[in-house]
C-alpha cells in the first residue's frame, strides 16, 4: 500500500515472485469512470472508491477461499478503506511503502504509460493515514531495492522464505 510513486508494482511483483503467490494490480478492478477522473487530474472521491474497495475485498475472500496466497498492490490510503479489505474472508496484512516526497516525484514524472499525474501526488499525501499498531502491518523504507525490501518483508512477517524460483 502506499501512494502512488512508491513502488508498490516493483515490489509486490517481486514478492510474489519470490514467494511464488500470485498477483493483482488494484488499479485493474478501478472502473472506467474512475480512470477517467484521475487521468483528467480530478482525485477520487469516498463514493468513488467503495464499490472499487469492495470489488478488491470480493476478489481476495474468492482467492482465500480457493487457499491461495496473493499480493494485490492497492493505495489503501486511509484506515476505512484497509478495514473494508480486512472484511475478506481471509488473513490480510498491509505493508506501507514510505519514500520522500522528492523520490516520489522523480519517480511518477519518469514513468510512461501512467494514467495517474504528478498532480494529484499531494492530495494522496494528504489523504494517506499512516498504518498503527492495531493493524496488521508493518511501514517499511522504500528507497532501497525490490530485493531488499522483499527481503525486509519476508523477515518481519515471519513468512518462510522459500528457494530463489
Amino acid at each position: 500500500m502506499g501512494v502512488s510513486g512508491s513502488g508498490k508494482t516493483t515490489a509486490a511483483q517481486a514478492f510474489a515472485q519470490r514467494m511464488g503467490w500470485a498477483f493483482a494490480e488494484a488499479d485493474e478492478f478501478h472502473p472506467q469512470a474512475n480512470i477517467d477522473k484521475m487521468s483528467a487530474g480530478i482525485p477520487l472521491q469516498d463514493e468513488d472508491r467503495w464499490p472499487w474497495l469492495r470489488d478488491i475485498r470480493d476478489w481476495i475472500s474468492a482467492k482465500g477461499e480457493a487457499g491461495e496466497n496473493v499480493v494485490l498492490t492497492c493505495s489503501a490510503l486511509k484506515r476505512s478503506y484497509r478495514d473494508l479489505l480486512r472484511e475478506a474472508e481471509c488473513d490480510v496484512r498491509f505493508v506501507l511503502l514510505d519514500v520522500d516526497y522528492e523520490v516520489l516525484t522523480e519517480r511518477m514524472r519518469s514513468r510512461k504509460g501512467h494514467y495517474m499525474p504528478v498532480s494529484l501526488l499531494d492530495s494522496q499525501l494528504a489523504t494517506l493515514e499512516r498504518l498503527t499498531a492495531d493493524e496488521p502491518g508493518e511501514t517499511i523504507n522504500a528507497e532501497s531495492t525490490p530485493e531488499s525490501i522483499v527481503d525486509q518483508v519476508i523477515a518481519d512477517m515471519n513468512l518462510a522464505k522459500p528457494s530463489r524460483l
